[in-house]
């Protein structure tokens, strides 16, 4: 049989695709425009070659000419770093620990193991699958129902918040940094204006009866003194202004969205390369601190206590709520990343191999940076002679600035080497996880506008993020950052991607995933796949949301209470940002043909778009093929709506 009468059903990675290679090496990624570029310097003028369908050719090279144009990874590993940067990091290092102390230690590990499996892997697999099909990027990915690029346009609104706020962690960061080769570290020791209700974070010489004083006081560490007071500069309340932002920390911000840019300065050509780097350099310095932590005197208690199970902390919905919005948050599904990145793949990509490596791989990031900080609050606890580790550490967000330079001030050896190191480690993660996003913005305008060169959307984003950044880094910066990310980003984000998963699943179609992914990759879709990506992932989604909401309470920062219109603002901001949905499907059935009668131009609005497939005009030939007679078949099935959910799901 000859592979040219495939029909389209044979992967088209084995049949002859342009753009799709077996290897996986630098250079295997030549784009149609780079080809006939080189074609025209040979003195051969591509117009004059001819074929039966030239006219047609034509017409669909037209119709997905964005695609053709869309740079590449030089290599399939770069795809896998870049997602590796992308999704593990500052959530693994200091916020699953603590959430997993809060929620019955090792008891914990159990629900979050059991929604990575039903909720992070489903969803990471989808998004990849739809970026590399489609070489879309998060809004153009949604050709595949129009009605539905509200979606696409909403998650850019969340990422571009987290990523405005997120640099600034990353300028604290890089001052904590700077600040870690002094030769005190200078949030080790009190200041005489914190008064004697600040206790040293260095060493004490002291009994601890004489250096704690009066047990009944409760007394706060110079370390956290330092991050508020020196850092932070932060103030009690917001009602009458958020104050000027700091010299210090602007100039750390401009360092570091510096470094961003300089990064995606030529989109994933650029970034790909750093990608090895920001991925890998985390686990060196991770192996470091590990074998010093388990080498600390008391380590094993800590980590005994970070693993210890409490067993009725799984009878309370809070605990899988924590795991939920933990694995949500640490894999960064739904916000479009992952749709963008898997569209700059090659088509025929082990995508599937890859999404198990990064899931895994988060996981297992995650329980090494338990046992490291437990490891060294095991040790905090013995040199303070309590055996009760709760007592010696402090959780919210400034726990990565308070708690753990506190516990490093705390070694009696070079805490400047672990201080230097821990810093560098964060500030690796952080950039990676960022230029994951910016690239998400980039993708985005750079589908918009194609004639724009790269350097100058990033120029603009990064111009732009840092104005907004200087918003976080003034006094009341935190109480904005606070705002921020749950109206703008968490709740949005949660919304978003539950209209994501019914959009794929039951407006695309699960059974239309499976065929796509067949004809891609060559391999069939388990059962597994096909029943979290229709019932299971979109029914715990909705739970989550129905929970949140239920136990709901006025957002607090702190002690304080916002202002009754800064909550307006807060939820006019989540409306505009779900809203998208509602406005871009308007837009969507206004742009149908005219002469169709309402109810007609919105079905029409569901259905994918002419060009709606792969980029490669030939590939996407032999898809629309298939799908033709695929839809032959299914004009003999029964159309019974029990039938029809049934064949959605297993068809």
């Amino acid at each position: 049989m000859e592979q040219s009468n495939n029909n389209g059903y044979l992967n088209p990675a084995y049949v002859g695709s342009l753009n799709a290679t077996t290897i996986s090496i630098p250079g295997a990624y030549k784009t149609n425009a780079e080809t006939t570029a080189k074609e025209a310097s040979n003195g051969h003028k591509p117009s004059e070659t001819t074929t039966p369908q030239k006219q047609t050719e034509e017409e669909t090279e037209a119709n997905v000419g964005e695609g053709i144009k869309r740079d590449g990874w030089n290599n399939d590993i770069e795809f896998l770093m870049s997602c590796i940067a992308l999704s593990v990091g500052l959530g693994n290092v200091w916020r699953f620990p603590f959430i997993a102390l809060e929620n019955g230690g090792g008891a914990f590990l159990i629900p979050y193991l059991i929604v990575l499996i039903l909720v992070g892997k489903p969803v990471y697999y989808l998004e990849m699958l739809l970026g590399q099909f489609s070489s879309r990027g998060s809004v153009k990915v949604y050709d595949f129902a129009p009605i539905m690029r509200g979606i696409g346009y909403g998650q850019v609104l969340a990422t571009g918040i987290v990523t405005t706020y997120y640099a600034t962690l990353m300028a604290i960061t890089l001052r904590y940094f700077v600040e870690s080769f002094y030769p005190t570290l200078p949030w080790s020791y009190c200041r005489s204006e914190w008064g004697s209700s600040c206790l040293d974070s260095a060493p004490q010489t002291l009994p601890m009866s004489e250096a704690n004083g009066n047990a009944s006081e409760v007394r706060t560490t110079s370390a956290e003194f330092y991050f508020t007071n020196i850092i932070l500069r932060e103030k009690t309340s917001i009602d009458d202004g958020i104050g000027y932002p700091s010299w210090t920390l602007a100039v750390s911000l401009a360092a570091a969205w510096l470094i961003i840019a300089g990064i995606m300065f030529r989109g994933v050509k650029s970034s790909g390369k750093a990608s090895y780097f920001l991925a890998l350099f985390p686990y060196v310095v991770m192996v470091i601190l590990l074998i010093r932590a388990l080498t600390l005197p008391g380590a094993v208690d800590g980590v005994l206590y970070f693993l210890k199970p409490q067993w009725h902390k799984l009878l309370e919905p809070q605990v899988w709520y924590a795991a939920v919005t933990q694995v949500f948050f640490s894999l960064a599904i739904c916000f479009g990343n992952i749709v963008m990145y898997a569209s700059y793949n090659r088509f025929g990509q082990n995508i599937y191999r890859d999404a198990n490596i990064v899931t895994t791989l988060d996981t297992f990031t995650s329980m090494l940076s338990g046992v490291i900080i437990f490891g060294i609050l095991g040790n905090l606890a013995y040199e303070n002679n309590t055996t009760d580790i709760s007592k010696v550490v402090n959780g919210g967000p400034g726990l990565a600035f308070i708690s753990y330079p506190d516990a490093i001030a705390k070694f009696k050896v070079l805490p400047q080497l672990f201080s230097v190191l821990f810093f560098l480690m964060l500030f690796v993660l952080g950039i990676g996880s960022n230029v994951g996003m910016v690239s998400c913005l980039t993708t985005v305008l750079k589908d918009e506008f194609v004639r724009i060169k790269q350097w100058r959307i990033v120029v603009f984003i990064a111009i732009i993020g840092y104005l907004l950044g200087l918003l976080y880094i003034t006094p009341g910066g935190q109480f904005v950052l606070n705002l921020l990310d749950f109206f703008g980003a968490t709740f949005v984000a949660l919304v978003l991607a539950i209209f994501e998963l019914l959009a794929i699943g039951w407006v695309y179609g699960v059974k239309r995933v499976c065929r796509d992914v067949e004809f891609m990759l060559g391999i069939k879709t388990s059962k597994y796949y096909r029943i979290c990506w229709g019932f299971i992932t979109p029914l715990l989604m909705i739970t989550i949301l129905v929970y949140m909401l239920a136990r709901y309470e006025p957002l607090k920062y702190k002690d304080y209470t916002y202002l009754p219109g800064v909550y307006v603002f807060g939820w006019c901001l989540s409306a505009f940002g779900v809203g998208q949905v509602l406005f871009w499907a308007i837009s969507a059935v206004r742009s149908q043909p005219a002469e169709l009668s309402l109810c007609q131009r919105i079905r029409k609005a569901f259905e994918p778009l002419p060009s709606w497939g792969p980029a490669d005009p030939h590939t996407l030939k032999r898809y629309q093929l298939h799908m033709e007679q695929a839809n032959v078949s299914a004009m003999f099935q029964r159309s019974g709506i029990w039938h029809k959910i049934y064949d959605n799901i297993f068809g």
